[in-house]
């Protein structure tokens, strides 16, 4: 460890309180795209907090939330560009938390709010790296620095594709850092290198112009709900195999370097069924390479939520007028979400389901970083050195998000980095981020600009 290695960490441990602080100002703004709770206050907090640090900093409209763009010029010519997301999910069910949502409480080292660790928890602790780098080069950063923060993650991203292409020069920059990164179960320290891709549906039918009592229409009205059900049994069989036309013909197999880094990886089947308390899992898989394999690159048709009819306490004899479901697609490589679609209404019209409507809420493509890239190289080696552990580098992760626009469109290797941990509860009531994790995180993130800036 060099003196400016010494001196960074030296400034990041003895200035954590006040970053925790600044972390929970930020989570106390609420920022919901989903229901848009606080989309623009939280934007102009976001840019308030770069220009800070003196960030050239621009609150860029889009057709939904504005996209928060910082620049700030370092003394290399080369350029590291910073993924994050402002917006955050719904805090409900609200009983459920042991604190309320936007009011962050730090409890046995661990603080608690939405939003803390998905994203505002990754954002705050590259401030927070930044701050220590700018101490230790008297205001100079290694490298120019930007920030890319967008409002609409949580709901798909709808906007950001459009925003990245017109402003393919204002983004341009050598790598890029993602949204999020972390430790798995072991504490060990993970690099993703993608994600699979997402088609997000919603399938819906309408029967009738109302509600009918199902004594008067059970026997010659048709039913919404069972309609529905089974159009959704067409999509799928027992064995898990998706039965639409075509949707495997593009999938690119793992190789067997990915085959290989996955052997690598720690297996999650016994703490998965300890977490989730699950009985077993799927095809009868039981752990090993198989289950990490399929977990990864096998894409899914999951069901995320179905509505019908009277779903209060007692009974109510009804027949449902109307029905939805929504279901996600998890694609792999090379699968694309347009496509898909496009396959699921020619499968349901085939099937005799014209009827069924499909509205299309949002997907992503696959995208995947070459695993022998120098800057992934950079990112394993100064990760080792901060969590004094070695490495678990995942090919694939199995959730999705808008990586492929960057990769695609400004050609960038991207990389992850951050303060996650399996139990963060993301989306979920008590999301939270351990404090010891915040702090190495930051080490990493201010050793991985040094060294970049470095030429290293």
């Amino acid at each position: 460890m060099d003196e400016k290695d010494v001196k960074i960490d030296q400034y990041l441990d003895a200035n954590l309180d006040g970053s925790l602080a600044e972390l929970a100002a930020l989570c106390a703004q609420p920022s919901v795209s989903a229901q848009n709770l606080g989309i623009d206050d939280c934007a102009n907090l976001v840019a308030e907090m770069l220009k800070k640090r003196g960030f050239a900093t621009e609150v860029l409209p889009t057709g939904g939330a504005p996209v928060v763009f910082g620049e700030r010029k370092g003394r290399s010519g080369k350029t590291l560009l910073f993924y994050n997301h402002y917006d955050v999910q719904p805090g409900e069910p609200l009983e459920l938390w042991e604190s309320p949502p936007f009011q962050p409480e730090i409890r046995d080292g661990v603080m608690y709010a939405r939003g803390v660790v998905d994203d505002k928890g990754h954002f705050t602790s590259r401030l927070f790296a930044v701050d220590a780098l700018l101490n230790a080069n008297g205001g100079e950063l290694p490298c120019t620095v930007k920030f890319v923060l967008e409002g609409e993650e949580e709901t798909s991203s709808l906007h950001l594709h459009d925003f990245v292409v017109n402003n393919k020069e204002k983004l341009a920059a050598d790598a890029c850092v993602w949204e999020y990164g972390g430790v798995d179960h072991l504490d060990q320290p993970t690099q993703s290198l993608g994600l699979r891709g997402i088609c997000y549906v919603e399938l819906s039918v309408e029967t009738a112009n109302q509600d009918v009592h199902s004594g008067l229409g059970g026997s010659i009205f048709p039913n919404a709900a069972w309609r529905l059900v089974w159009a959704l049994n067409t999509l799928k069989d027992e064995n898990e195999r998706i039965l639409i036309p075509g949707f495997y013909d593009d999938i690119v197999p793992p190789t067997n370097r990915d085959l290989a880094l996955l052997d690598q990886l720690p297996d999650p089947a016994e703490q998965y069924r300890t977490q989730y308390g699950l009985k077993g899992f799927l095809k009868g898989l039981t752990g090993g390479v198989a289950l990490k394999a399929a977990q990864v690159f096998e894409p899914t048709c999951t069901i995320c939520g179905l509505t019908s009819g009277y779903q209060g306490p007692g009974s109510k004899t009804v027949l449902p007028a109307k029905a939805s479901a929504k279901i996600d697609f998890r694609l792999v490589p090379n699968q694309r979400p347009e496509k898909v679609l496009q396959q699921l209404r020619a499968h349901l019209d085939q099937h005799g389901f014209e009827d069924i409507q499909i509205e299309f809420m949002g997907g992503d493509t696959p995208a995947r970083t070459d695993p022998d890239d120098d800057f992934v190289k950079l990112a394993v080696a100064t990760a080792e050195e901060v969590y004094q552990k070695a490495v678990q580098i995942e090919p694939m992760s199995g959730g999705s998000g808008p990586s492929s626009i960057f990769m695609e469109h400004l050609n960038l290797p991207v990389i992850s980095a951050g303060v996650a941990h399996p139990g963060a509860q993301m989306h979920a009531p008590n999301e939270n981020m351990r404090v010891d994790l915040y702090l190495l995180g930051a080490k990493h993130i201010a050793r991985l600009i040094k060294r970049f800036g470095d030429g290293e």
